[in-house]
């Protein structure tokens, strides 16, 4: 998908940068494969703001998306490769041997007519899925399980992908698209190539009310702000208040340990990502 700029016949689309879209061929989704959002503005069961800046946006509704890839050895036919509103990545729509639909996130070089399978059978061909005991070692693979049958949750985003580095015993050793790298159950299923729509990232919205319509709200910095508001706030002139950058609260923002100790992932990080 490529990218196109606007003759500056505004200031919104002086430096804009959109995305295509001709890889785009669904007109419509499929209605039995969506579902109703319900917008929360950011706040919690308590109507307690959780997530800051939330708020307005576009009517949309969220796409199914098969992330397990349980029909093994079932052939599916790519009938079409279809927007998502709800993340960076373009789906393509699945029709099995069996008449059934299914969305799944389209890789690099997957189109309209190619026909994909998942199983330990597959052969390791851009949109297929096996287990990763069953990828050939530098091949790139995505929608990656963290434990067997759970369903894909790493590396689904935009332009992402995880190259097969070693194997040895019941464990595989992927390089993140971050520089770490991590072992993974040679069990767990994987998608072969990279997450399409690799453009994204250099999208540019070129005015605010663009933010607005993907539901994105006014940040305002917490050194523009008063002593009463913020701990960074205040001063005589333009300050950055010369303490070390905090939340509203006085959490530290910047340099403090987030991983939780008591959790066993640092035990299959063998290289971290700095």
């Amino acid at each position: 998908m490529g990218l196109k700029t606007f003759k500056p016949r505004s200031e919104g689309l002086r430096h804009r940068v959109s995305l295509t879209f001709e890889e785009i061929t669904e007109k419509r989704p499929v209605r039995s494969l969506t579902e109703a959002i319900r917008k929360n503005g950011g706040r919690n069961a308590h109507g307690h703001i959780t997530v800051w800046h939330r708020g307005g946006g576009a009517k949309r509704r969220y796409r199914i998306v098969d992330f397990r890839r349980d029909k093994a050895g079932m052939p599916a036919r790519v009938e079409a490769i279809a927007y998502d509103p709800n993340r960076s990545a373009n789906l393509a729509l699945l029709v099995y041997e069996d008449g059934e639909k299914r969305y799944i996130l389209a890789p690099n070089g997957l189109k309209v007519n190619d026909t994909v399978v998942s199983g330990p059978d597959a052969e390791p061909n851009v949109g297929n899925a096996l287990p990763l005991g069953k990828v050939p070692l530098g091949l790139f693979v995505h929608n990656i399980e963290l434990a067997p049958g759970k369903g894909g949750t790493v590396a689904r985003s935009a332009g992402v992908g995880c190259q097969v580095m070693a194997r040895e015993g019941g464990k595989v050793t992927l390089r993140m698209p971050s520089g770490e790298i991590r072992l993974f159950d040679a069990r767990c299923l994987a998608t072969i190539g990279q997450v399409g729509n690799s453009e994204w990232g250099s999208v540019k919205l070129g005015k605010a009310g663009r933010a607005r319509w993907l539901g994105r709200r006014p940040h305002v910095r917490g050194v523009a702000m008063n002593p009463v508001d913020h701990p960074m706030g205040g001063g005589e002139g333009r300050t950055s208040g010369g303490d070390h950058p905090q939340s509203p609260w006085g959490k530290l923002a910047k340099g403090g340990k987030t991983r939780n100790r008591r959790k066993t992932s640092s035990r299959v990080i063998l290289k971290r990502r700095k």
